[in-house]
């Protein structure tokens, strides 16, 4: 059997204001062209389909078109699975007018096990391979708090919950895999999706990945999931990459750059060439459908970098960071008119010395993109002047508010 994994397509997000429509209607045409060339069986989403929890319209009508556009193709089976900036409900809403298209989507954790075990047919109805569609796993379903543990408890008890939910189901797929073995069926290969961050697993800053549980401390390790998934085909982190040393356990990576630190990333899909006893994956490189550049320097270097782009015809949208000595009050206004002949947008200037003036207050130079919610806290502790004894616990609790507030799921009711 033969799938594509692919995750992290975050629809409906912007870039420092622009929106990323034509991008993402471009990437998703180019996908449904490669699942007909590639002659795909089925297509594994791992998660983090949206950007947020309440997409837009527009952003819906890209994700039910190209679903529309699959189910025309070769490819017999679709899973998709939430991740953490996924609203389950929304996804699990037209679950069952999805199957008329064999769309399978799982958006939490289910009550029953089984039903996150879903079985591949052939083109003949014959099953030719078991899924274990796996969500996101949101700490509120795996663990239970417990007063006065620590910060190091709860990671435990959070690796122990996902270890027990991944063996729970792989233990169902394995039944069904002997059933069907002693009723004379081939021996099926399993594959399993997941959203989370694996030990050792690589960012890039400003990709927009957060922390899954509190303290970031829980970081799953290869040897949590059962050796009876042939293939696991995770999401979550924006680089593709491989986990443990462990071909078979891999990222795939979002298809776009997500920020200007992936500038200039590969990005890819993965081929996988699946049987119970042989593996095969192979890397399809994504189009750049939208250049994005960061320049980065004194005055000197960010035009000499602005002038190559020009003589290239660049058409890239431009981060650029100025970290000279002199403070330069109207540089956007000077790189705006250097770039005015060309295709380029500058969608971020980092003026570093006027911010390195103003780190302590809130200037015009300074918007709360330059901060993160934790960076906040930690500033009205300052101005708070709160003990460093009581800074650490108020911090951990605050991150687990955050953490209770990105799992809620708006559309629960």
């Amino acid at each position: 059997m033969i799938f594509l994994h692919t995750s992290d397509w975050h629809l409906g997000r912007t870039l420092y204001g622009r929106k990323r429509y034509d991008e993402f209607q471009a990437f998703l045409d180019w996908l449904v062209l490669e699942i007909d060339s590639q002659n795909i069986d089925a297509l594994l989403v791992a998660g983090d389909v949206f950007d947020n929890s309440t997409p837009s319209n527009l952003a819906q009508k890209l994700y039910y078109k190209f679903l529309f556009k699959v189910s025309s193709t070769c490819c017999r089976h679709v899973v998709i699975v939430a991740g953490n900036h996924d609203s389950p409900s929304f996804l699990d809403a037209p679950k069952v007018l999805l199957e008329t298209l064999n769309v399978h989507v799982v958006g939490a954790m289910t009550e029953q096990p089984e039903d996150e075990v879903i079985i591949l047919k052939d083109a003949c109805d014959q099953p030719e391979a078991i899924c274990l569609a796996v969500p996101y796993l949101r700490d509120r379903d795996i663990r239970t708090v417990e007063a006065g543990e620590s910060l190091d408890d709860k990671n435990i008890k959070l690796v122990e919950g996902i270890r027990d939910h991944y063996q729970q189901v792989a233990e169902i797929a394995s039944r069904l895999k002997q059933d069907y073995s002693a009723a004379g069926c081939r021996d099926l290969p399993i594959v399993a999706t997941g959203h989370l961050f694996a030990a050792g697993g690589q960012i890039i800053e400003g990709d927009g990945v957060r922390d899954l549980y509190v303290g970031s401390l829980a970081h799953i390790r290869a040897d949590v999931f059962p050796p009876a998934i042939d293939y696991l085909a995770l999401g979550h982190l924006h680089v593709p990459q491989v986990v443990g040393g462990l071909p078979h356990i891999r990222y795939s990576g979002s298809p776009l750059a997500m920020g200007f630190g992936e500038a200039g990333q590969n990005k890819q899909i993965i081929k996988v060439e699946l049987t119970a006893k042989s593996l095969r994956t192979s890397t399809i490189p994504v189009p750049v459908f939208q250049p994005l550049a960061r320049i980065s320097g004194d005055l000197d270097a960010i035009l000499s970098g602005l002038e190559q782009l020009k003589l290239e015809q660049s058409r890239a949208w431009l981060e650029i960071e100025y970290t000279g000595h002199e403070v330069i009050p109207d540089l956007r206004d000077r790189l705006d008119e250097v770039i005015l002949d060309s295709q380029m947008e500058i969608g971020r200037v980092r003026n570093r010395q006027v911010f390195d003036r103003v780190i302590h207050a809130i200037q015009d130079e300074e918007t709360l993109d330059d901060l993160t919610p934790l960076e906040v806290f930690n500033r009205c502790m300052d101005e708070s002047e709160v003990a460093e004894t009581d800074r650490e616990g108020l911090a951990a609790a605050y991150r687990e508010i955050i953490q209770d507030i990105r799992d809620e799921d708006p559309n629960s009711d």
